[in-house]
């Protein structure tokens, strides 16, 4: 048992999460008697999680590196008003505005990232106050709600892909359908790839058996869910386009690039990151700049799917994105996360939102609920490192 755990090495906490989501789904698919994962509902759990995964992705960068950011929320109302005011006081084309919306994002990043990588101010205060900089922003310029927005750039956060397709069974959309066997397919290659590079360099790899168990799960889950988003009214969501794409690009940059290794390499030992020729100070920038573009595109998916631009947009984004981190197997000491654990952590979050909203169990228990499912992971997270002696 003890040399199979070894060489699941950090998958067994990624297991864990997973089983955590699926006994989560499971209770409240009884609970609420399977209104959870009615078609619809399945839909506006990734609709109204948009923001939670993309900012997650983002942040667990940062946990990563060793820091936290406590402004994302308020650069979405920030970014939103901007975003807003410019497509509707000032005509732009929704697009370019946009565009600008998310170079406007970077640079905010990039004004945090200079603080803290070259002026070495910590990243808590840095973005504290980002967080009142930007919420008083956001407050001057959008002092009453901004709407009226073209309707193509309301369906960023409302609409699905076309049907061009048809129906399988008369209600089953197929491009739904054909998106979830694309996505298994290429699951099972990237895996299949992966080991195989794993055992080219005689590197440890996982136990067959368990290799084949994770995939069959995974994949079944791949099609299930499609299989169930396929019976919505709109099918796939154009929301879940855009978090696949962002969950695919930033899993490669953290596990495949030099960049990377070098956010795991400051967060597992900053001093021996610096002697080993790890320019600190420029990932730090960057990882900045990347949370802040991060951060507007939150804020297009958020401004897009209300429908209006409000100051009063983004509160407790932060707080949404640090817990599907920590839930999603983040440590807080940093140097250990992954975009896959955040994704599954911010899922965890969506659910029991929605479980409990469907229950009609008041706002205030839920939040209970939530920061107990948060001190659970992290108990669990530090209480696994003792054991292990790490």
């Amino acid at each position: 048992m003890s040399s199979i755990r070894a060489s699941l090495g950090g998958n067994v906490r990624q297991y864990g999460i997973i089983g955590a989501l699926f006994v989560i789904v499971l209770l409240f698919q009884v609970l609420t008697d399977g209104k959870l994962l009615m078609p619809n509902n399945v839909a506006s759990l990734i609709q109204q999680n948009a923001y939670v995964m993309i900012l997650a992705i983002g942040m667990v960068m940062v946990i990563v590196a060793g820091h936290i950011d406590l402004s994302v929320g308020s650069v979405v109302a920030f970014v939103g008003g901007v975003v807003g005011l410019a497509m509707d006081k000032h005509g732009l084309n929704w697009i370019l505005a946009v565009l600008i919306g998310l170079v406007l994002g970077a640079l905010v990043g990039a004004w945090q990232g200079y603080w803290v990588a070259y002026i070495g101010i910590p990243a808590f205060i840095v973005t504290l106050a980002g967080m009142l900089i930007f919420r008083g922003l956001a407050i001057v310029l959008v002092g009453v709600t901004v709407s009226g927005f073209p309707d193509e750039f309301n369906q960023i956060g409302t609409g699905s892909l076309p049907n061009t397709l048809g129906y399988l069974l008369g209600e089953k959309d197929l491009v739904t359908l054909l998106l979830g066997l694309l996505t298994a397919g290429a699951f099972l290659f990237s895996q299949y790839r992966a080991r195989r590079s794993l055992i080219k360099h005689e590197l440890q790899v996982e136990p067959v058996v368990s290799f084949a168990i994770r995939l069959v799960v995974v994949t079944g889950l791949i099609l299930g869910f499609s299989w169930i988003l396929s019976g919505s009214a709109g099918g796939t969501p154009i929301v879940l386009i855009i978090v696949g794409v962002l969950i695919v690009a930033y899993s490669f940059l953290m596990g495949r690039t030099i960049f990377g290794r070098h956010i795991y390499a400051m967060g597992g030992n900053l001093n021996a990151a610096i002697l080993s020729g790890v320019d600190t100070k420029k990932v730090n920038f960057w990882i900045f700049i990347n949370m802040g573009f991060l951060a507007g595109i939150a804020a297009v998916v958020t401004t897009s799917r209300a429908g209006a631009a409000v100051a009063g947009a983004g509160q407790n984004y932060e707080l949404d994105a640090i817990s599907a981190c920590f839930i999603g197997g983040a440590a807080v000491t940093g140097g250990v996360g992954r975009v896959s654990g955040v994704i599954v952590g911010a899922l965890i979050m969506g659910v029991l939102n929605m479980g409990l909203s469907i229950l009609s169990v008041d706002p205030a228990w839920q939040q209970v609920f939530k920061g107990l499912v948060l001190l659970a992971a992290v108990a669990f997270d530090l209480i696994n490192k003792r054991r292990s002696g790490t």
